[in-house]
Order: C-alpha cells, then structure tokens, then sequence
C-alpha cells in the first residue's frame, strides 16, 4: 500500500562546511530528496555554502531538474561559524518546519520522518541524542565545567548530548529568529526560546564543531558570559573572600600590636607603622573588590539591555 505525503512543507537546511561533504552532494541530495518527496506534499532544500568559495559546477552534475528546482545555495562571502551558516539557512526557510540535517545521518532517511512523527505529539523543537564523543582530558574537563556552569547559572535547561539536528516548528522558528545576537550559541537559543522539546536517542557520538580546544574554550567563554550570570556571582565571591582576609589581617595586625603574638600563636616583635601599613592595604583592596563587583553588576545589565532578547514569548491564545 502506498503511503500518501503529508500535506506539510518542510524546509531542509543543509551546511556544507567542507570539501568532502561538497563531493558527495550529487551522491547524497537525490537519496535525500527521493525520501522527502515520497514523505511531504511540499518541500525545499536551502544549501549553505559555508566553503568560503564557491561550490564546483561538478558536484551537481546528474541532478534532476525537479531536485534542483526546489533547491537553492546560499553562497557565504566568507567561511564563518556553523552557527551562523545555520542562521542563514534558517532565515530563508519558508517551510511550515524546518528540519537541519547533519551529513552523518544521510545514511539514516527514517529519522526524518521519526522527528516528524515526534513533532505531531506536541512538540515544536525535536532533536537526536546520542552518545557523547570521548574527548581528551583537558577537552572533557572543559565541556563539563562549561556544562556546569550554565546550568548553575542560568535557567537554560540544556542537553549535553543533543545533536545539531533537529526540526523545529514555524512559530517555534519565528521566536527564534527574533533572538538576533551576534554571538550565537544555538543549543542555548533554542532553550531560551522555549516551547515543548523532545528528543530520540540515535546511536552516533555527538560531534563537535569546534575542532581545537582553543576554539572550544572560546565558544564555551561567549556562552558563559552570555547566557549566565557566573562571572558577576564569581566578582562577588572574589567581593566576600576580600572581606575574611581584611578582617583576618585587621586581627592578627591588632594582636601582634598589642600582645606581640599573632593569631598562630607565633611570638613577633611589633613593627612602627607596620600594622597601620597593612590595614590600608588591606582596606583598599576589599574597596577595590566592591567597585568591580559593582562595576560587574552595571556591565551585566547594560549587556542583557542591548541584547534585546524578549521578555516573554506567548504560545498560544485561547478563549475561556
């Protein structure tokens, strides 16, 4: 029995992003357009050449005139973050749902119409799972403690093993392009947009698009100060350790005065001048640690003004 298309349009973002993946295009775009065509009444393939060159004539010979009709490339000046090689795709979708398909699962079609299916249960945002890859010592201490960090202080409920790929609603999809940040950490976005999510555990590690562990500590840095509040309650820490150090020294400076024994114990001649010395600088540097605490808190909420992220996204509306 032949099984009718949904009466859907589905808009699929593909990102090239290297040599090899450009190669296999007239291989892999009629397996994954053959699929798409048999499963949805509508549909359109946005291509985002994120090479910073064009895409050789070559790696399209051979595909259908009906293939390349509903397809279309956009061609990035330069190569930038996959983030925002995925913005772009996602700006000029026109699609009822747009689905984001890593290469890695062209193998596996059926997902695509399992995020679908999962997608008419309720939920606007459903991505694939998988298996985090094991990294290096260094590499794994710093994705957990980025983790940690934004799930310590932040409301973002993130999922540390979430693929890239995922489909995603119109409406879930117009919220999210109100969110026009320069830096772009996609996984936190779609957590602060909101709206049902679900995911479907697949078996393939999860991979990473920072390559090396610089560019992983530098997308982590942006996430952090973007999405949480960890170095302004870290200035206040650092505000609170000042003051058990000012008030341990303003101690032991006042017994060595007055009995010749600090709070050790240890027997010490009293120094002119020394003790007033070391309150002054110890008084300093607890005022220093309160202005930059303060100066943190300023620079936190002048950042999340100009960010202009929308203070509420509704839903839905109904009558009573």
């Amino acid at each position: 029995m032949e099984i009718k298309p949904v009466n859907t349009f589905l808009s699929v973002v593909l990102v090239v992003d290297s040599e090899r993946f450009a190669g296999q295009l007239r291989h892999d775009l009629p397996k994954i357009h053959d699929y798409v065509q048999r499963s949805f009444k509508d549909f359109e393939f946005i291509l985002v050449n994120n090479l910073g060159k064009s895409i050789h004539a070559e790696c399209f010979i051979g595909l259908s005139d009906e293939l390349k009709q509903n397809s279309f490339i956009l061609n990035l000046s330069h190569q930038t973050h996959f983030n925002n090689a995925v913005l772009a795709g996602f700006d000029r979708s026109n699609g009822d749902y747009t689905l984001l398909l890593e290469h890695e699962f062209f193998d596996k079609l059926d997902l695509i119409g399992s995020l679908y299916d999962k997608s008419q249960e309720g939920n606007d945002i459903v991505y694939l799972k998988g298996n985090r890859k094991k990294l290096g010592f260094i590499s794994n201490l710093v994705y957990k403690l980025f983790i940690y960090i934004l799930s310590r202080y932040s409301d973002l409920k993130l999922d540390p093993d979430a693929h890239n790929t995922r489909i995603i609603s119109r409406r879930a999809l117009n919220s999210l392009l109100r969110l026009r940040e320069n830096v772009r950490f996609m996984k936190a976005l779609y957590a602060v947009v909101g709206y049902n999510s679900s995911c479907i555990n697949v078996e393939n590690s999860v991979s990473h698009t920072d390559r090396t562990l610089g560019e992983q500590f530098r997308t982590s840095l942006l996430a952090i100060t973007s999405f949480s509040t960890f170095l302004r309650s870290l200035m206040l820490w650092i505000f609170l350790m000042s003051l058990g150090i000012l008030t341990l020294v303003l101690t032991n400076t006042l017994l060595v005065k007055f009995t010749n024994y600090d709070i050790f114990g240890a027997y010490h001649e009293a120094v002119p001048g020394w003790a007033f010395l070391v309150v002054l600088t110890s008084t300093f540097f607890a005022i220093t640690c309160l202005n930059l605490y303060i100066i943190s808190v300023y620079l936190s909420n002048i950042y999340q003004e100009i960010k202009k992220r929308p203070l509420y996204i509704i839903e839905s509306m109904q009558r009573i």
